[in-house]
């Protein structure tokens, strides 16, 4: 199967490579933009790709929702099946996607775009169909990862250890969606279109590490914490899904504290199987490329789709979970909690508060901040 490529940079190009010695697979034109078409295999129109009837499949490898959803239409309505790394298309436009390749009889896969070479959105999807998933998530941006253990284990402040990341290609120039917990956020919508057919496109929680300090890193590890972001999604007793993303701290001994560096560590509980745990590089040319080959593979062999016909978009509902909070703020807005304990410094403290909803934790948050009051918070986990 002859496939073409869109997108040629860190990603497009080990794609690009590892079809060339891939079996069953072949090197198609690469999409680039234009003018930088210097060499015979790269073309600068779409329309070279999808009316060239030699094409088989597209893999789509260069990120953001325009032009990706315009070109990945064009390849469905052509027949040709597609597979992307693209969490943000999935997450705004996965539906219609899904859509139009039924509609063609063609494949969209996309397990690239959640955990790079980690195979958790592939897993999920073969796991739903003989398993009940109780609950998903983990640790899936390996940024934020890389920038919390040098924040903790190497006790770098927060502006070194984004400057190192960055420095090591794990951060982009602009890193708001992963310090943001953006990036996380759309890893859980997709794992939860996948595993429950329901994409949580409203009611959705993040928070990021942007507002951890050194102060909290060195506070939280004398307590005996180590802090990661977890995304976590999973099904509320009513049916409904919940989907957030946000810092938690574990004690030591737990297998999140052994996450090092820009490493990811997807897991999800079924009924039957009970806890599965997948770890790996979440990022990079070759971890990712990896991984949008093992879909092309998966196509090959006759898989189809990662969503089923029923998914549809719902809001997620993060009112029911209860958990413990750890909360630094400044003194004046402390008791907005209901706190379990405090140890005030200053004019600051910081508090363990009594169990809290997601929900109510990032309104309570979000009012504090628009009051000029400046706080992180983390959930207690194990």
């Amino acid at each position: 199967m002859k496939v073409a490529v869109l997108g040629y940079g860190v990603v497009g190009v080990g794609v690009y490579e590892m079809l060339g010695r891939a079996e069953g697979l072949e090197q198609g034109p690469v999409l680039v933009r234009p003018g930088k078409a210097d060499a015979p295999f790269k073309v600068t129109s779409i329309e070279e790709i999808v009316s060239d009837p030699t094409v088989g499949a597209v893999a789509e490898v260069m990120g953001g929702v325009e032009p990706a959803f315009t070109y990945a239409a064009a390849a469905l309505q052509a027949g040709k099946h597609f597979v992307t790394s693209n969490k943000a298309l999935v997450a705004a436009r996965g539906i219609e996607l899904k859509a139009l390749a039924e509609e063609h009889g063609a494949a969209f896969l996309f397990s690239a775009a959640c955990g790079g070479g980690v195979p958790f959105l592939h897993n999920l999807s073969l796991a739903r169909e003989s398993d009940r998933i109780r609950s998903l998530g983990g640790i899936l941006n390996g940024t934020t990862n890389y920038m919390l253990d040098a924040m903790q284990r190497l006790d770098m402040d927060y502006a070194q250890a984004l400057a190192d990341a960055q420095r090591l290609g794990y951060a982009e120039a602009d890193p708001t969606a992963d310090v943001s917990g953006l990036d996380a956020l759309r890893k859980i919508m997709l794992a939860c279109a996948v595993a429950y057919d329901r994409l949580p496109t409203e009611g959705l929680l993040n928070e990021g590490i942007e507002n951890m300090t050194a102060a909290d890193a060195a506070h939280m590890k004398s307590r005996g914490y180590t802090c990661r972001l977890l995304a976590r999604g999973g099904l509320n007793g009513d049916g409904s899904v919940y989907a957030f993303v946000e810092p938690v701290l574990f004690r030591e001994g737990v297998p999140e504290c052994s996450v090092l560096e820009n490493y990811n560590m997807a897991k999800y509980e079924g009924a039957c199987s009970g806890s599965i745990v997948l770890m790996g590089q979440g990022a990079g040319r070759w971890p990712t490329a990896s991984a949008v080959l093992r879909d092309l593979n998966s196509v090959l062999l006759g898989h189809r789709a990662m969503l089923r016909p029923a998914c549809c978009r719902v809001a997620a509902d993060n009112g029911a979970l209860e958990q413990l909070y750890y909360v630094r703020l400044p003194a004046r807005f402390a008791e907005r909690f209901a706190a379990e304990s405090a140890e005030p410094d200053g004019d600051t403290v910081r508090l363990v508060t009594k169990p809290l909803s997601p929900a109510a934790m990032h309104e309570l948050a979000g009012e504090i901040r628009a009051q000029g009051g400046e706080l992180f918070f983390a959930a207690i986990g194990g």
